[in-house]
């Protein structure tokens, strides 16, 4: 997402789960979206597996890796051509059935002042050609059934791990509460003055003593 192509569209990763995987080459259906596969340690978007088509559904033994993918759409997810599927010695080891993974969902949230924000329950994702994890939706300690999630930007250098997501303190000032407004919070957020980082600090020169020349060096 860049601040000059505007804010991107956003999808719940929940919200792709079933939608056509669509060859460009031949306009066909070739597959449908299973599940969505993050590595959560970089906030990233590594692919999906997949269900068939038609009447005799099931799982896909091939996969989709990110890199494969040329768009997702609001209604379909597109690729060059069937050749895009992978099979599974062929795809990032995420991907792989029975590969280790730590899910983002009940990951506690919290400022790095100290204040807890709640708990993951979603994942935000940008569509289009551009694809890529911005977000998180999380539940608050106080929420009830009445008041809506929120929704937290994110970039690629926050620190999450399998217990805790660290958040900067000012975090709350983009916390939005629908996708409508939540692209132009995650752009703020991203595009936000950096603090200056420090400098070391250079000892101060020691006196000459009276009587000794200065010791100088020539390398």
């Amino acid at each position: 997402m860049s601040a000059a192509s505007g804010p991107a569209t956003l999808a719940r990763a929940s919200d792709l789960v079933g939608r056509p995987v669509v060859s460009i080459a031949d306009g066909l259906d070739i597959a449908e979206v299973k599940d969505v596969v993050f590595e959560p340690d970089r906030h990233a978007l590594m692919g999906f597996t997949l269900n068939k088509r038609g009447f005799w559904r099931g799982s896909l033994r091939e996969l989709l890796p990110t890199a494969n993918i040329t768009a997702i759409g609001p209604d379909a997810v597109m690729v060059d051509s069937a050749d895009a599927l992978a099979p599974p010695d062929q795809a990032p080891v995420e991907l792989q059935p029975g590969s280790k993974r730590h899910g983002v969902l009940g990951t506690r949230v919290m400022t790095n002042g100290g204040r807890s924000l709640g708990v993951i329950t979603g994942v935000i994702v940008s569509l289009g050609s551009r694809f890529e994890v911005v977000g998180y939706e999380i539940d608050g300690p106080e929420q009830t059934k009445s008041s809506p999630s929120r929704l937290v930007p994110i970039d690629a250098q926050l620190a999450l791990s399998e217990d805790l997501l660290l958040l900067p303190d000012e975090i709350e000032q983009f916390i939005r509460h629908d996708l409508a407004g939540f692209g132009s919070a995650v752009e703020e957020f991203r595009n936000r003055p950096q603090p200056a980082p420090l400098l070391p600090q250079t000892p101060p020169a020691q006196p000459t003593p009276l009587g000794q020349p200065a010791q100088e060096s020539f390398s």
